[in-house]
């Protein structure tokens, strides 16, 4: 299954949540927001969803705000079970160690989207080398920087005037004088806010 390209304040009401990091697009109103997508809008009911529903809309969840195939997150999936502790916890930190997740929580562009277009045109280096694959895998002590040349710089000091200040999560640091950021350490969870349980992720896999 590929990315998802469809309209996306559509999904955000399908899934009945936010997803600042796909979009920063809003739904106009809290009918809207309370209603599934359509022509009519039916409200959307509290009816008691299947064990499946349940794994299936967090998946759907973390796949979409992320913007990963469903290749890519199995991929996750099975890397995070060859790892050491919480599997679900995990996940969430080696999507939000991607490079284009490290360079959008640095405040460089405005959704994930547009970060892994910054990457994937050469705007980017890791360590003073030009990166341009996106789900680069960062690691504590990686330092970020904006490639040297002209069009890079000017197009990273539009971004970050014309973008809402956001402070970067606590495992991040960014030096703006120097158009620089740093890795501190790996994410927590208490760092990541996107609403979603982790372990009905894994669940939803776990016959795969």
């Amino acid at each position: 299954m590929s990315r998802y390209r469809g309209p996306r304040v559509r999904l955000q009401r399908r899934l009945g949540i936010r997803l600042d990091d796909l979009t920063k697009k809003r739904i106009r109103s809290r009918k809207r927001q309370n209603s599934l997508p359509g022509q009519h809008g039916y409200p959307r009911r509290r009816v008691r969803l299947s064990e499946y529903r349940m794994r299936l809309e967090e998946k759907q969840k973390l796949r979409f705000n992320y913007s990963v195939s469903e290749r890519q997150l199995f991929r996750y999936i099975k890397e995070a079970r060859r790892i050491k502790g919480s599997t679900g916890l995990i996940v969430l930190q080696l999507l939000e160690m991607r490079l284009d997740t490290i360079v959008y929580r640095l405040n460089l562009a405005r959704t994930i989207l547009a970060a892994r277009q910054l990457v994937s045109h050469g705007h980017i280096q890791v360590n003073q080398k030009l990166v341009t694959i996106a789900s680069f895998q960062c690691q504590p002590g990686d330092k970020i920087s904006i490639s040297p040349n002209k069009v890079s710089k000017e197009l990273i000091k539009n971004n970050l005037k014309n973008r809402q200040r956001r402070y970067p999560p606590r495992h991040l640091v960014f030096a703006k004088s120097q158009m620089q950021g740093g890795i501190k350490k790996v994410v927590d969870r208490r760092s990541i806010r996107l609403p979603v349980n982790e372990l009905l992720v894994v669940e939803y896999y776990s016959r795969r």
